[in-house]
């Protein structure tokens, strides 16, 4: 989709901003560059539009020189994220929405009706969000408004220089799954431009790592983390790669045990067997957890139940569900299916987790020396269930 054939950028003042770049992603693909300031990420991701030109070499969208295609045209055909968003301060979020089907000559009545599904696809209710104008929003409101103003025209292509730079890091990583749901969906084909390499591993199929206008390695996150191609690698990703591979590992059924279960409508068994169970509803759907306090007590397995407040879908890293242990000081983390309506899959226990990243790390010593000493913080917690409300 997209192919960079010995690409340099060279500016008058003699800077070389990228030399001799040659690369290639495929339809939808999300590929991350990531690098220091000044590297040649951006400029990269700018040439693709042609808001920057080439001063050698050739790129190729969907087959297509660029140099031969109208840059209006192209731009069309391209979405384009930034950091600072840019919505139109007088437009209201659903006009916002729908500026570049209309600049397409499509209908106001079909604009507005794209642009409301667009917005309920980033997770802005229209009937909520349509009406109000960009300083009523808050920061990652406004980048979600952003990203469905890129997509609005449904362009093939995304271009995506650190959307989620400018927010908080609780709103970044909420942003960041839900892009990585949106993705899943939409299967764009995307180059986002980061400084963070944990964020570059988490949303990225493949990583470029850059260095003084080059890269240094195109590889899946597993490859850059765990056999790093030159030494400048190696030390961007940082000593403790061996952790930021929790980030790029997903909670697999087999990492799962599977503790005693009860049904809400059982009457309370006189013993558990374990100091707790897990509570399912008659679907096999999972609705909270139960002490063995409470057993051998009147009445049945819904008068006891606690609601379950923290839980993980199958395919969640292995870094949220550390993370989640960490922020509940929880001793298991239950995992459902998500596309099976919230069914239950089983639990993930700190155990379980230390033989996940053994099996999938590929550190030295050190890396996962740091991940033992970390897990074993919160393997010694007994296992009396998640945070919970009364």
């Amino acid at each position: 989709m997209i192919r960079f054939e010995h690409v340099t950028k060279r500016y008058p003042d003699g800077t070389t901003a990228v030399d001799d770049l040659s690369f290639e992603v495929a339809e939808g693909e999300l590929v991350t560059l990531v690098g220091p300031s000044g590297c040649g990420k951006t400029t990269t991701m700018k040439m693709v539009n042609r808001l920057i030109e080439p001063s050698s070499g050739r790129i190729f969208v969907d087959g297509r020189d660029i140099a031969e295609t109208d840059p209006v045209e192209l731009r069309r055909r391209i979405g384009y994220v930034i950091q600072q968003v840019g919505l139109f301060p007088h437009r209201t979020v659903l006009e916002n929405t729908a500026t570049v089907p209309r600049l397409l000559g499509v209908k106001r009545s079909a604009g507005r009706a794209r642009a409301a599904e667009l917005l309920d696809l980033v997770g802005l209710d229209p009937s909520v969000y349509g009406d109000r104008y960009p300083e009523q929003l808050s920061g990652g409101q406004r980048q979600r408004v952003g990203v469905a103003r890129a997509l609005a025209a449904d362009p093939p292509v995304l271009l995506m220089d650190e959307p989620f730079g400018a927010v908080d890091p609780v709103v970044r990583e909420h942003l960041q799954n839900e892009f990585l749901k949106l993705q899943a969906q939409v299967r764009k084909t995307v180059l986002f431009v980061t400084h963070d390499m944990e964020e570059a591993v988490r949303l990225g199929d493949r990583i470029a790592v850059y260095g003084q206008g080059r890269i240094e390695q195109f590889d899946a996150p597993a490859a850059v983390l765990g056999a790093p191609a030159t030494p400048y690698v190696a030390e961007f990703v940082g000593a403790d790669r061996g952790l930021k591979r929790l980030s790029v590992t997903p909670i697999e059924p087999a990492d799962l045990e599977q503790p005693p279960v009860v049904h809400l409508d059982d009457p309370l068994p006189r013993d558990l067997g374990s100091r707790w169970a897990v509570v399912l509803d008659g679907e096999e759907n999972l609705h909270g957890w139960i002490s063995a306090e409470r057993a051998g007590q009147s009445g049945s397995v819904r008068d006891h139940a606690r609601r379950m407040e923290a839980w993980l879908p199958v395919g969640a890293s292995l870094k949220q569900a550390f993370s989640t242990m960490l922020q509940h000081d929880a001793g298991w983390i239950a995992v459902i299916d998500e596309e099976e309506t919230g069914r239950f899959l089983g639990v993930l226990t700190p155990a379980r987790l230390h033989e996940a990243l053994r099996r999938s790390i590929d550190a030295d010593a050190q890396d996962i020396a740091r991940a033992e000493v970390a897990l074993e913080s919160i393997a010694t917690v007994p296992p009396t269930g998640p945070v919970t409300k009364d």
